[in-house]
């Protein structure tokens, strides 16, 4: 066993059923490249390289590429920060659009998401376990406290849905929370965002008790209909008309 790296999130999958449940909700054929980040010592990487013959790891731990190799001598192994990883270029070289999956470190789940969302023209579909607390705020509907950047920025680019929840007693070591699985098929429509819409979205949730009028205030004069309203209370197709208004204002003006 590998000792796990508290600096790199580690917490190790140990239970058949949880790995099993996990490689049948990937889905996916000979269409797709299947990539798993962050397989540790592969408790889900033996059943994906039997299932995929398109099947690459993404693995910064060189303790864990050296067991993977021991274990699985065919294995493709990227080795290197998932953060760094240029997605849209890796799906270039292999020639295929993109399944990706993993067991997200708690620490960078929303920076890893935020990653793969910026290559959402090559991603087809993600599987991927996280804090429940965070798949929560990734479905959670207008409204409500959990809606929110996550939340919009998700839902705008993939149908988001919570698959399952897992116990802390199938990981080693045993994590405080409880985890979820959550299944993200990304939206096939290709879709033209304007520029200012990721600004747009965190400046109104970073002080999602004022008013629109008062929070976005650096962007100009809003529309009359939202002025008064909060974040919370805009649907994520509602913040691209707004942005794109915000964006047509200033070439106005």
């Amino acid at each position: 066993m590998l000792k796990p790296k508290q600096s790199l999130g580690q917490n190790f999958l140990q239970d058949p059923n949880t790995i099993r449940n996990i490689v049948d909700a990937v889905g996916g054929d000979d269409s797709v490249a299947v990539i798993e980040i962050g397989p540790g010592t592969g408790a889900l990487t033996g059943e994906l390289i039997k299932r995929y013959a398109d099947f690459r790891v993404v693995e910064i731990d060189k303790r864990a590429v050296e067991i993977l190799q021991e274990k699985y001598p065919t294995l493709n192994i990227i080795h290197t920060d998932v953060l760094k990883l240029d997605w849209l270029k890796l799906s270039e070289e292999i020639g295929k659009p993109l399944v990706i999956l993993g067991n997200l470190p708690y620490y960078i789940t929303s920076q890893i998401l935020f990653s793969v969302y910026a290559a959402k023209s090559v991603v087809k579909r993600g599987v991927f376990m996280m804090q429940l607390e965070v798949a929560d705020r990734l479905i959670a509907e207008r409204r409500t406290k959990a809606y929110g950047i996550l939340a919009v920025q998700t839902q705008l680019i993939a149908y988001p849905k919570k698959l399952f929840k897992v116990s802390p007693n199938v990981f080693f070591p045993r994590p405080e929370v409880w985890s979820a699985v959550v299944g993200l098929d990304f939206k096939p429509e290709a879709q033209d965002f304007p520029p200012n819409l990721t600004d747009v979205i965190r400046t109104a949730f970073n002080q999602r008790r004022k008013t629109l009028r008062n929070s976005l205030s650096k962007f100009g004069k809003l529309p009359d209909e939202v002025a008064s309203k909060r974040a919370e209370e805009l649907s994520p197709q509602e913040f691209i008309t707004l942005a794109t208004q915000l964006l047509i204002r200033v070439e106005d003006s």
